[in-house]
């Protein structure tokens, strides 16, 4: 049990880094309508991975509900290229579909048997880590996205 803390408390911080360093630059590269749209295309391909994993571990009676989820999460990601606050919801509700998976691959929750993918151990700790930092990010810089649409075109 303690290996297992371990891990999910590498994971997390790991998920942190790797938010930090992808809010560093994108943020650093990318003017800020771009970013808004960025997030909004990276939020579906984390949902995608999904698919992934049901493929590699071939848990095919998870694919109707895997695939629902991804389709889910792709109208999410258009509307949040628009407007922040679909994005902050977008990725906060990705975080707990990634927390879900962490609890049923463990035993914690369960759904019908085989209805979501299994996943890499701690991979839903990782991912959800992420996704609220992300986020978190988007709350503040929603002021900015909201400022860079409404601008005049020069």
């Amino acid at each position: 049990m303690i290996g297992f803390v371990v891990i999910v408390i590498l994971y997390a911080v790991i998920g942190l880094m790797a938010a930090a360093g992808t809010i560093f630059m994108a943020r650093k590269t990318l003017a800020s309508k771009a970013e808004q749209i960025f997030y909004a295309m990276f939020l579906i391909m984390v949902a995608a991975l999904y698919l992934a994993f049901t493929d590699y571990f071939g848990v095919a009676t998870a694919w109707r509900l895997e695939t629902a989820a991804v389709m889910v999460f792709v109208a999410i990601a258009l509307l949040g290229a628009r407007l922040p606050f679909v994005l902050i919801v977008g990725y906060s509700l990705h975080a707990m579909w990634d927390l879900l998976h962490e609890l049923q691959a463990h035993g914690a929750y369960s759904l019908e048997p085989g209805q979501l993918t299994a996943i890499p151990l701690a991979y839903g700790v990782f991912c959800a880590a992420f996704d609220f930092c992300l986020a978190a990010y988007f709350y503040v810089r929603r002021a900015e996205w909201i400022a860079a649409w409404n601008a005049a075109p020069q």
